[in-house]
C-alpha cells in the first residue's frame, strides 16, 4: 500500500508540474551502462568530482534534465543521469493508474539501484561524488545521504522527504524548495532547516523560493523567459554548493 506521504507526492507532481519542452533530447553527453543500467553522463569522470542526478518520475530522458547534466558539466563535474525506472518513467497518456505505476517504481529500489551505480562511478576514479535529488530522486538523494555515499547534496524541490530523513543527513546538503508546493510545502521545509540547525557539524542551506511551483527547476517551459532565469537561479545556486565541496 503507498503511504499517504507518497500520494501527496504525487499530488505535487501532477496538480503543480509546469510544462517542460517535451520529447526527448540526446544532450552532448552520451548513454552509457552503468551497473546494468542505462545512463546519461555528459563530461569525462576520469580524476573529476562527479554529480549524481536523481531524476523526478518523468525519467532520465527529459530535456530538461539533460541540458541540466550538460550544465553541471560544463563547469567541470562528470554528470551522471541513470534510468532509474528501466525504461518505464511516469507517462500520463500510458500510465492511468498512478498508484499502480507508483507501487513498482519505490523510492527505496531507487536507492538500492542508487548504490550499485554509485560504486561503479567510484571505481571509475572520480575525485568525489555529490547527489542531486529532484522530486522522486530527492528521497533517494537523501537515503544515500544517511549512508555516507556522497560528500555533497543538493535538493530540488524534494518530494516524501522526512524530517527524520534530515535529522540523518552526513554529509554537506542544499534543500531549495517551492514556494507552492502541496507535497513539500515551505512549513515542512522550515522544519527540514530547524533540524539541520541542530547538527552544527553538517553545512547546510534551505532557501525557499518565493512564487514558483514544485518541478520549477527542471520541468519549466523554455520559450517563458522569467520561468528560465527562476530555474537558473535554483541551477546557480546547486553549482556554486558542488564547486564548494567537491573541487
Amino acid at each position: 500500500m503507498i503511504s499517504g506521504q507518497l500520494v501527496s507526492f504525487f499530488l505535487s507532481c501532477f496538480l503543480l508540474t509546469i510544462s517542460s519542452s517535451g520529447g526527448r533530447a540526446a544532450g552532448s553527453g552520451t548513454v552509457e551502462v552503468i551497473a546494468e543500467l542505462n545512463a546519461y553522463v555528459s563530461g569525462s569522470c576520469y580524476s573529476k568530482p562527479a554529480v549524481f542526478l536523481v531524476s523526478d518520475i518523468y525519467g532520465y530522458e527529459a530535456p530538461n534534465l539533460r541540458k541540466l547534466a550538460d550544465k553541471i558539466a560544463a563547469a567541470g563535474f562528470c554528470a551522471v543521469v541513470p534510468d532509474f525506472f528501466h525504461g518505464d518513467p511516469f507517462d500520463p497518456a500510458k500510465h492511468i493508474n498512478r498508484e499502480e505505476w507508483m507501487k513498482s517504481h519505490q523510492p527505496d529500489k531507487g536507492y538500492e539501484d542508487a548504490k550499485r551505480i554509485i560504486a561503479e562511478i567510484k571505481r571509475k576514479g572520480v575525485s568525489a561524488i555529490g547527489g542531486l535529488g529532484i522530486c522522486w530522486g530527492g528521497k533517494v538523494v537523501v537515503e544515500s545521504v544517511k549512508r555516507n555515499e556522497f560528500e555533497a547534496a543538493v535538493m530540488f524541490h524534494p518530494s516524501a522527504v522526512t524530517v527524520d530523513d534530515i535529522k540523518e543527513v552526513k554529509c554537506p546538503i542544499s534543500i531549495l524548495a517551492a514556494e507552492h508546493d502541496q507535497g513539500t510545502p515551505p512549513e515542512l521545509v522550515k522544519q527540514y532547516k530547524v533540524a539541520l540547525s541542530k547538527k552544527p557539524e553538517i553545512d547546510s542551506f534551505v532557501k525557499i523560493f518565493p512564487g514558483v511551483e514544485h518541478g520549477w527547476t527542471v520541468r519549466y517551459n523554455v520559450t517563458d523567459e522569467e520561468a528560465v532565469k527562476r530555474a537558473q537561479e535554483a541551477h546557480a545556486y546547486m553549482l556554486d554548493w558542488f564547486t564548494k565541496y567537491l573541487h
